[in-house]
């Protein structure tokens, strides 16, 4: 299990060894066809903020190498904001005072409807951590009721158990994000205060019941702005490795949240500036050229537009965080606000200015009868 390689590590330790890294450390790196782990320290650290030009062309290139000139779109599908976890930093924690809203099958179907309208493939089905509620039952329907409308499924709700992923991939499901938020176990109960998401090992240990299941793809990250990101991006790039090493039939994506407003939400403790998430997103690319790499509409447009460029892979587009938002209820609270409001449109035609091809799917599942 990942947590026997963590334990080996302390965050004061390796926070101090990523600001010690000097300017040779970062021209090594990039020297390097192959970069390690303290590679990455190097290039996420202060030193290498000098060298992002340098960093930003090397990215280009091996992104363009490994997944051509493609930007592959996805929407969120928010199933419910009913939520047992306190969390403060989350619109949706159980001691936010919101209407709460879970998604029927004849709702789901209204979002579907909508969102294929608009040409997506590929759903990503959001909910609150509310086991009762939004179950594995409830996500198995979900999951059969959108297989036969998008070729692509992934899920972002609470961690389950490995039997219980397996039951989800045999309905159809391919992916499944699940964030550790920060890997600073000390602090880690500071920003969870109640629920089963407080449990910071079970959490940690989801990755490996997903790669137990054989799942097709485990998405990674930490929301940027509760801890030191820099160092919260060595544990996700630790734990990236040591999955890449035992569950090798698995692709890997990391995306990189930034803390944004919302109601009950608490102010950022680590500011992330917008140089240097170019920096920790290009870093990201040279240490790892097979990773998918996410940027969601939580970014402004500008961002976004020069981000095309510079090693991401996968964007949202026209997405809404409160349930329903699409068609049902447009109007219910939000998760967090987004920053990127332009229509899907707009975005593939951005995509399409910079002389990339908008990818509305990666692969599709047939089933037998489809095969025949």
């Amino acid at each position: 299990m990942f947590k026997e390689e963590f334990d080996k590590y302390n965050w004061d330790e390796v926070l101090s060894s990523i600001y010690s890294k000097s300017e040779a450390d970062v021209l090594r790196a990039l020297g390097k066809r192959r970069c390690d782990i303290e590679d990455f320290k190097a290039l996420i650290s202060p030193a290498a903020a000098p060298f992002l030009e340098q960093m930003a062309q090397k990215s280009n290139s091996i992104t363009q190498k490994r997944f051509g000139k493609t930007i592959q779109l996805y929407a969120p599908l928010y199933l419910s904001n009913e939520c047992q976890n306190i969390c403060n930093y989350c619109g949706f924690s159980l001691d936010n005072k919101i209407k709460r809203k879970t998604l029927s099958a004849i709702e789901i179907l209204q979002e579907a409807e909508y969102l294929k309208s608009q040409g997506f493939e590929h759903v990503l089905l959001v909910t609150g951590e509310a086991n009762k509620t939004v179950g594995v039952d409830y996500l198995i329907n979900a999951v059969r009721l959108l297989r036969l409308h998008f070729a692509n499924i992934s899920i972002e709700v609470q961690p389950l158990e490995e039997d219980e992923y397996s039951q989800l991939m045999a309905e159809g499901l391919y992916a499944v994000l699940v964030y550790q938020e920060t890997y600073h176990k000390e602090n880690y109960k500071l920003y969870h205060l109640k629920g089963k998401k407080s449990n910071f090992d079970y959490r940690l240990d989801t990755p490996d019941r997903l790669g137990k299941a054989g799942i097709h793809k485990i998405g990674l990250g930490v929301l940027i702005g509760l801890e030191d990101w820099r160092a919260d991006n060595f544990f996700t790039a630790l734990h990236v490795n040591y999955l890449e090493r035992n569950y090798w039939k698995t692709k890997y994506s990391v995306s990189f949240p930034r803390l944004r407003p919302a109601s009950g939400l608490i102010e950022p403790k680590s500011v992330i500036s917008d140089r240097e998430l170019v920096q920790l997103i290009c870093a990201w690319r040279i240490f790892n050229e097979e990773i998918e790499l996410s940027i969601s509409t939580r970014e402004n447009e500008v961002f976004r537009d020069h981000i095309i460029k510079l090693g991401a892979t996968t964007i949202s587009a026209g997405s809404k965080t409160n349930p329903g938002g699409y068609a049902v209820e447009p109007e219910s609270l939000e998760q967090f606000e987004i920053d990127d409001s332009r229509t899907v449109e707009q975005v593939k035609g951005m995509i399409e200015r910079q002389g990339y091809k908008a990818v509305w799917k990666d692969w599709e599942q047939f089933t037998t009868t489809q095969q025949l």
